[in-house]
């Protein structure tokens, strides 16, 4: 077996964990609005924190990794991720709400985002580059759902706390894997990236690994692809993680659903997104992104148009459809999202994905903290939904307009030092 599958399941594992762990505060809403009487859109500003910094922080965190390595990077993430986790059983106030789930753990989760997934596949495959990208995409959004009927039931049965303890101690339990297996480029173990037929030695970076972030930000930004991409991804934010992911569990309870039963139909969506983006990813190895984001953004805008109809007590045939409909296109955006940032902007591709996965969590935290204060001023979501689905119809446009590519690679590498061609 090629080294580059290795490094793809630690990946796997690794994606899994940390969207797992920032999706924790969704399901603790109601808890902690019953203790502390914080108002929900207190509580979801710590989500929309949490949301923004998982964006902001991924350009930085491909930077990072370009000067220090993968394992150094993810490794200091994921004991972040333990810290903001496990101190909130000590919390008393709101700002240590804010403090913890929101910066601890956003800054820790924000560096094994996305932009992770692009970094491992440009640097360890060449071949099946879509395949892969589907597979770790599903392993973040799959992680992120799967996981809240068990904290559900942990936090019915014995209180919010103790899925903060858990989430605190199989963040540490992640390190060791990490350390042990993950590596940053196939020439450190002496092999090619999957499907290259000769080492290569890897960039080195220098200077100061922000600058670098900040100057391909500024070239990329010169292009309409990249505020192409930026504009529907924040949208694509809006209408999964900052909606769907984190008021969809209080949204159906006020219909009369328990808790438990809906944060299982979150993680239902979460398994249908496994399909759904890995056959994305097979789809983008095949077919034009821009065409695949059109029809992604068109399908996921109508189906949230009609979800507040489909909210009962009991989950109803019409409901059913709505969770595999919805999570065959969860996350299905991301792998040919990737493709275009690579085939646009070159070997600085990575760091550009974590500018556009960036504008996906401005978008994922506005929609957050913006459907809690629908939610309070209206007491039910049902204008929130609306608007993320307009939005999506808005977002297929802005895909289809994405311009072709007009040469090998817009963004050359800049490293170790220059400044990136601009050719859109």
């Amino acid at each position: 077996m090629h080294r580059a599958w290795v490094i793809a399941a630690v990946a796997f594992v690794t994606l899994i964990g940390a969207a797992g762990f920032r999706s924790v505060p969704s399901v603790l809403i109601d808890p902690l609005h019953h203790e502390f009487g914080w108002s929900r859109a207190t509580i979801s500003a710590a989500v929309s924190i949490n949301l923004l910094l998982f964006g902001l922080i991924s350009p930085f965190a491909a930077a990072l990794m370009d000067r220090f390595g993968m394992r150094r990077v993810v490794s200091c993430a994921l004991v972040l991720v333990a810290a903001g986790s496990g101190f909130t059983v000590f919390m008393t106030e709101a700002w240590q709400l804010l403090l913890c789930w929101g910066f601890l753990v956003g800054v820790g989760t924000g560096s094994m985002s996305m932009a992770f997934v692009a970094t491992v596949t440009s640097r360890w495959f060449v071949a099946r580059r879509g395949l892969v990208s589907g597979v770790l995409t599903a392993a973040g959004a799959t992680g992120q759902l799967v996981f809240l009927p068990l904290v559900a039931s942990l936090a019915a049965a014995h209180g919010w706390r103790t899925p903060s303890i858990i989430v605190a101690l199989a963040a540490l339990a992640v390190v060791p894997l990490v350390i042990l297996w993950l590596r940053d480029h196939p020439s450190d173990v002496g092999t090619t990236a999957y499907g290259a037929t000769e080492v290569q030695a890897p960039a080195t970076a220098t200077g100061s690994s922000a600058g670098r972030a900040v100057r391909v930000l500024a070239d990329a930004a010169r292009t309409p692809t990249f505020w192409l991409l930026a504009g529907g991804f924040a949208i694509c934010g809006m209408s999964t993680n900052g909606l769907v992911g984190t008021h969809f569990v209080s949204a159906a309870h006020d219909h009369g659903m328990p808790h438990t039963t809906a944060a299982g139909l979150l993680a239902l969506i979460g398994i249908f997104d496994v399909a759904g983006t890995i056959f994305s990813g097979w789809l983008t190895d095949r077919v034009d992104a821009r065409l695949l984001l059109a029809g992604y953004y068109t399908l996921r805008g109508l189906s949230l148009l009609i979800l507040p109809s489909l909210f009962e007590p009991h989950v109803q045939p019409s409901m059913w459809v709505f969770v595999i409909f919805y999570g065959l296109d969860w996350i299905a955006t991301v792998p040919p999202t990737v493709a275009l940032c690579r085939d646009r902007f070159g070997m600085s591709g990575p760091i550009v994905f974590g500018w556009v996965f960036a504008s996906h969590q401005v978008g994922a935290a506005l929609a957050a903290v913006g459907a809690g204060g629908i939610r309070d001023a209206h007491g039910n979501y049902d204008l929130a939904w609306y608007l993320a689905g307009g939005l999506c119809l808005i977002a297929a446009l802005m895909s289809a307009s994405v311009p072709r590519q007009t040469l090998p690679s817009d963004l050359p590498s800049d490293l170790p030092s220059g400044r990136p061609r601009v050719a859109d």
